[in-house]
């Protein structure tokens, strides 16, 4: 699942996780309350999150979509790299800044659904952006 503030982003990144056989998008958001309804309904593997979703206040929020989904990693996304750290201790499975290579975001995203799957021995991972 993907959750961008910005529609151009959101686009770009349902461009680029189409193109990984590996990955499904099953959803794309730019509200909290839809990615909230959204990944309630999907339970999806893995969700993209903008750290800085205008209404989302990812630091508070970020345990809600946790017990909405557990069994989901979360990879944070920011064009601010100093948010790192605190993604991190918030319980968010990886960081990926927003100026990072495509490469990396699909390497993390790999990584996150191969750690997923050898847990539980699922099929390929649902990504909701």
């Amino acid at each position: 699942m993907v959750a961008d503030g910005d529609p151009n982003v959101r686009a770009a990144l349902r461009l680029l996780l189409a193109r990984d056989p590996a990955l499904r998008v099953v959803g794309s958001h730019h509200q909290l309350a839809e990615l909230l309804e959204a990944v309630a309904a999907a339970q999806p593997d893995l969700i993209l999150l903008d750290w800085e979703l205008p209404d989302l206040h990812a630091a508070a929020n970020l345990a809600h979509l946790r017990s909405l989904c557990p069994t989901a990693a979360i990879i944070a996304l920011s064009t601010r790299d100093e948010q790192r750290a605190r993604a991190l201790e918030l319980g968010a499975a990886g960081f990926v800044g927003k100026r990072e290579p495509p490469a990396q975001l699909l390497a993390m995203l790999r990584a996150a659904a191969a750690s997923r799957e050898s847990a539980k021995g699922a099929p390929p991972p649902i990504v909701s952006p």
